[in-house]
């Protein structure tokens, strides 16, 4: 037994790639919508996102049928390889468009946006993005869609084949959150739940947004961008474009949701109105709105930025909610509000939305955790026999989870002084150094100073974007997914 376990290989090599292939079918199907939309409004870039659905199409189903696996099962490390690597190859094949198109993009400035886009971060490289085609904006908003619900999840929905081949593991490695429950008995299930609120929220916002200034393809970027809490927009100046108050709202409730954990919604929908009342981080993660807004509100007045109602109504309730869901969206040049909202707009990106949703960040759940182990541990300074448990949701959380959530947390903000250090000494201003890197990592996409409203990432060098490109991958699948691939244990028997 012992000399079979030293025969089979580490990694299940043929049977990822095949995987790889199905993925890379599902993100040329996916690449028909921009080339039918090109086609339809006479843009020529429809031709290169047909060449390049077709050069992923073939590329996929030479993974899928050129290569016939001994073995279809798929451990741990199959799961976090292949969870990590599909995020990287759809973002490789999802930055063709933007080098061959009319926007004619560096490979680095494409992989940084197609990556920001798959990542729902946002950031962006384009100047002028108001002039791009149809086909570009519908293809960033669509990376971003997907992303938001995750790639995987999508494929384990219309593939259920994968239940078989390390499903659970690739469910693990990729949705948000210190726990992931199932809402079905099969894994296959569960993601067709999820992908059938989303879709459905989708839907709805698309209308709501098409009822007001927007026309139709405009509601449907935005609605894209805001359900999957991603923040591209068909503008440079983004949601100020429109001055409209109706958009805000709007868009404040379903960015909202975008931040509340998706099995809940699921839940609630069904009839479990206790998930919802007896929730302990979507109440906390509500009350921080709430708190953050009243901060913002006070010190517009302060400052004397007070210009009617909307000034300290709508305006900093909308930027506190597309803070903290990792959303991105500006409605006015926040920066101007002075130091003491940048700070909070740290905070906020740095707690994010719930668990389970598509907001970045570390998580209120994870948020809540710490303090009350902080608040144990203090507790046995005085009383060091005293055995204290931490509960969420009036659930005992396994110490063992409670040392991986500290570690998270050590392991996120050790990330976001590296990369912080590392663009200041590419000769990045040091705001604008630490403030890219935390929006990065927690795949907010803000900008401040020369990479805030009406700039962009552009002048960040070409360095710099690789690693923040890295950055937000880290965030999206919450460090350990892409840190495990960089230990030597992961690689060994």
């Amino acid at each position: 037994m012992k000399e079979k376990l030293q025969t089979n290989p580490l990694i299940n090599l043929p049977m990822l790639l095949r995987v790889v292939g199905w993925l890379l079918m599902v993100e040329s199907f996916f690449m028909l919508v921009p080339t039918l939309t090109g086609y339809f409004y006479g843009e020529s870039d429809w031709v290169v996102f047909a060449v390049c659905a077709g050069f992923t199409l073939l590329s996929g189903a030479a993974l899928t049928y050129g290569i016939r696996p001994k073995r279809k099962n798929m451990g741990k490390r199959d799961g976090f390889l292949l969870t990590a690597l599909i995020w990287v190859i759809f973002s490789i094949f999802g930055m063709l468009p933007f080098i061959f198109s009319s926007t004619n993009m560096s490979v680095t400035n494409a992989f940084f946006e197609s990556m920001s886009g798959f990542t729902t971060t946002g950031a962006s490289v384009m100047e002028r993005i108001a002039e791009s085609s149809h086909s570009i904006h519908i293809w960033r908003a669509l990376m971003q869609w997907i992303g938001g619900m995750g790639i995987i999840l999508f494929t384990l929905a219309v593939l259920p084949m994968l239940n078989y081949s390390g499903g659970m593991q690739m469910f693990n490695a990729e949705v948000t959150g210190i726990t992931h429950d199932k809402l079905r008995p099969r894994i296959s299930q569960t993601a067709k739940g999820l992908w059938m609120v989303y879709i459905s929220l989708t839907l709805i916002l698309i209308g709501l947004l098409w009822l007001g200034p927007m026309n139709f393809f405009e509601s449907l970027c935005h609605a894209f961008g805001a359900i999957s809490t991603g923040g591209f927009s068909t503008y440079s100046e983004n949601i100020a474009a429109w001055h409209s108050v109706y958009i805000k709202v709007i868009l404040t409730i379903f960015m909202f949701f975008g931040g509340t954990s998706f099995a809940m919604v699921y839940a609630v929908v069904h009839g479990n109105i206790k998930a919802l009342l007896r929730n302990t981080v979507f109440w906390t993660f509500v009350s921080i709105i709430g708190v953050m807004y009243v901060l913002f509100a006070i010190n517009i007045v302060v400052r004397g930025l007070y210009t009617g109602w909307e000034s300290i109504t709508i305006d900093p309730l909308f930027q506190v909610v597309s803070t903290i869901t990792s959303t991105g969206y500006s409605s006015s040049n926040y920066a101007n509000w002075g130091p003491f909202v940048l700070a909070l707009a740290f905070v906020m990106m740095f707690f994010g939305g719930c668990a389970g949703s598509t907001s970045g960040g570390a998580k209120i759940d994870r948020i809540i955790v710490f303090f009350k182990y902080s608040r144990n541990e203090l507790d046995r300074c005085i009383h060091p026999y005293n055995i204290l448990s931490v509960k969420i949701n009036s659930k005992v959380v396994n110490p063992d989870l409670v040392t991986k959530v500290v570690a998270f947390l050590c392991l996120y903000l050790l990330l976001v002084v590296v990369g912080g250090v590392v663009l200041s000494a590419m000769g990045v201003p040091m705001i604008d150094s630490f403030f890219s890197s935390f929006s990065c990592i927690s795949n907010t996409g803000l900008g401040t100073d020369v990479t805030g409203l009406g700039g962009n990432y552009e002048i960040i060098p070409a360095a710099g974007k690789w690693v923040l490109s890295f950055l937000m991958l880290t965030g999206r699948l919450e460090i350990f997914t892409v840190l495990l691939l960089l230990t030597d244990s992961f690689w060994r028997r």
